[in-house]
This record gives structure tokens, sequence and C-alpha cells, in this order.
């Protein structure tokens, strides 16, 4: 059997991964600043999370959720106290785009509503809801372009309070830092007045953190730099450094009843002792304020760059979520920069170079990746 041919490739085998760095089957050395896709949160095969995950595995790797499972519990108490929502609960699943999944369907439960507003260039998962709640008409089949969601710019407030006003908005979802879509950061004062328009017609705010959460832009969440507190948040890839996690974190407004939502493998004692160890070295490394001032070191150095690079068209993010906006092609400079510098990186769009490295990355670690990005630029 051969496998389904729908990625394409690099080339190269990973084989072992150590802190921001990572290691193909020939022996040769990678600077990672892309956390395969942002799930990499606390650096790669960190001792302290091994330990934990293996010790979990000699004693329970799983059983179903019709039984107490005291690691959730730990895990929603240990999250809450530390994200600042400790009067939220704590629904746990498998992946982002079932968090989004199971957002919207709760919020539908709860206003019994059908039509969501999302952003154009969002992206909010694969699955049946999150996939059409995506802006990206290439990968939503005919069986779930069923005409439930309106797409609007961000930032421009007046057309989604015109769309809310209609009264039969069920959720509105936003991501605060686009991922896929390039970086794009929410304003304050759209953030501010999309949650009170919310409120105002009834409507849910959920906040996709999947990829902009979990300490990646220097706060808890992405939506706390913008001073507003969403209905329900969803949560995904850093969660558990790798291992398949997603969460949604939900207001204590909404009410569960039995049967509500479900899943099989969504909070298993392995997955949740991995996410508890996520938490431990978050809090012990300080890895949120590390973020913080590595992602604004990083920032400053490519602004400088950009001062003489002319294929630097801007640089935004937040944090160490970094898009570098190019006048070419991405692969004329993340290609090289794989291939001869041996640094991983992202991308969005065909021009944008996205930076996504583990929270644990180091200044010297930013300085490296900056040389080896001001080599391929000589190179061009």
């Amino acid at each position: 059997m051969n496998l389904f041919d729908v990625y394409p490739l690099f080339d190269i085998n990973i084989v072992k991964g150590k802190g921001c760095k990572v290691w193909d089957d020939k022996g040769q050395e990678y600077l990672d600043l892309y956390g395969g896709h942002a799930v990499i949160s606390i650096g790669h095969c960190h001792p302290h999370y091994v330990e934990k995950v293996y010790g979990q595995l000699q004693q329970l790797g799983f059983y179903s959720n019709s039984v107490i499972n005291t690691l959730q519990q730990q895990l929603a108490t240990r999250l809450g106290k530390l994200c600042g929502y400790e009067d939220y609960q704590l629904f746990l699943i498998n992946s982002g785009a079932e968090a989004n999944e199971n957002a919207l369907k709760l919020a539908s439960f709860t206003n019994g509503r059908t039509r969501v507003l999302s952003a154009e260039k969002a992206f909010h998962g694969r699955t049946s809801l999150a996939v059409e709640a995506t802006h990206n008409p290439k990968i939503i089949a005919p069986i779930n372009n069923n005409g439930h969601v309106t797409y609007l710019p961000i930032n421009e407030l007046e057309a989604w309070e015109a769309e809310l006003a209609k009264g039969d908005v069920c959720a509105c979802i936003v991501e605060c830092v686009q991922g896929v879509g390039g970086c794009n950061l929410l304003t304050e004062s759209f953030a501010q007045g999309l949650q009170a328009a919310c409120k105002k017609y009834g409507t849910i705010l959920i906040c996709d953190e999947i990829q902009c959460g979990y300490g990646r832009t220097g706060r808890f969440f992405a939506h706390q730099w913008l001073g507003i507190r969403p209905d329900i948040i969803t949560v995904a890839k850093g969660i558990a450094n790798g291992f398949p996690m997603g969460g949604v974190l939900i207001s204590p407004n909404f009410k569960p009843v039995y049967g509500q939502l479900g899943t099989t493998f969504g909070g298993n004692h392995l997955a949740c002792a991995a996410a508890l160890a996520v938490l431990d070295v978050m809090e012990s490394e300080h890895l949120v304020e590390n973020a913080h001032k590595v992602g604004s070191y990083i920032m400053e150095r490519l602004k400088e760059l950009q001062a003489t690079e002319p294929h630097i068209v801007e640089v935004r993010g937040r944090g160490l979520m970094i898009g570098v906006v190019l006048d070419i092609p991405h692969k004329e400079v993340r290609n090289p920069l794989i291939y001869q510098e041996h640094c991983f990186t992202g991308c969005a769009s065909t021009n944008i170079l996205r930076i996504l490295p583990p929270l644990c990355l180091t200044q010297a670690e930013a300085d490296a990746f900056i040389e080896r990005l001001k080599k391929v630029f000589a190179s061009l």
C-alpha cells in the first residue's frame, strides 16, 4: 500500500530533536524556526516531558471517558490558573479542528442559530464545520459547502456589525493573529467592538487560539493583548508539545448537558500527562515571557534587515508568531534556508515566511537565524 499523496514533501527525513534543533537521518543539524506548524511549544524532547509521558505510559495509557480521570481535572485546574480563566469549563478532544467543530456546535446548541461569521484568510481546520469556516474554497468539498458561513475582512467592524444586526448569526469565530492567513493582527478597537456587538445581538464569540495561543504571542492567549474575554476559546497545537490534543474553554454561562458533546480519545491519560508536563515547563522556564522577549528581539532584527534588504516588504506579528512578507515567492528564500543554511521556517500565501519556533528559543538562536537569512538574501 502507498501513502495517499496529499503532502508536498521536502526531501529530508527528520529523526531526532532537542530543544530548537532537529537532525535528519544523515546526521545534519537544523535550526527549527517552525516547530512543526507551531506544535512544539516547550522544545523537542524536553527531559521533563519525556519523563512524565513515559511514567504515565508505564501506569495507564488510555481508558474511556466513562470513568473518573483525575488527570483531566488537574489539567483544567492548572490551565485555568495559568491562563486566567479559572471560572471557565474545559472540554478535551484530539485536535484543533475538533476544538473548533465542538465550539461551533455548542454555540448552535445554545442560541439555535446556524449562520457563522468568519474572517477572510481564516483557517480553522479541515473537518465539516471547521473547514466551512476556513476561507479557502480549494479545501471545502461540496458536501461541506452548506452556506453556513459569511466571510468578512478583519478589522472592518462596520461590516461585521451589519451582519450581526440581522439577528441570525450563531457565532463569530476569529484568530486574533491569523496563522495560515499570514500573521495578520486584529486591532484592539475591532476586537472590543466585535465583542460588544456579539453581546448585543446574542451571538457567541469564539477565539481560535489554536496557533496563536498557549504563550506564543507573549501572553497566554493572543486575545489578552486586545482586552476582550470571548465566550469560547479553542486550543490545540502547543497544548501537549506534539501529542495529539485539543481543548475548548467554555464560559460558565454555558450549562453542560449529558451526551451533548463527546469523544473517544479526547482527554486520555497519556494526553493529559503530556499537557501537564507542558504547563510545568512553561511555568518553571517562564516560556510565555521568553516568547515576548525573544519574539520582540527577532522583530527588531528583521526590521533592521528590512531597511537594507529590498525583498522584505513588511514584518508583522507578535511574540514568536512572525510573518516576513516578501516581494518574491517564499520558496526562493525558504528552500535555500532549509537546504543550504539548514534552518526550517514555515510559509503563508505565496510570499510570506512564517516563523513559529518553540517558545524556548534563545536570543543566540535568533541571531543564528538572522545570519542565515542574510546569507540567503545575499545569494539571490
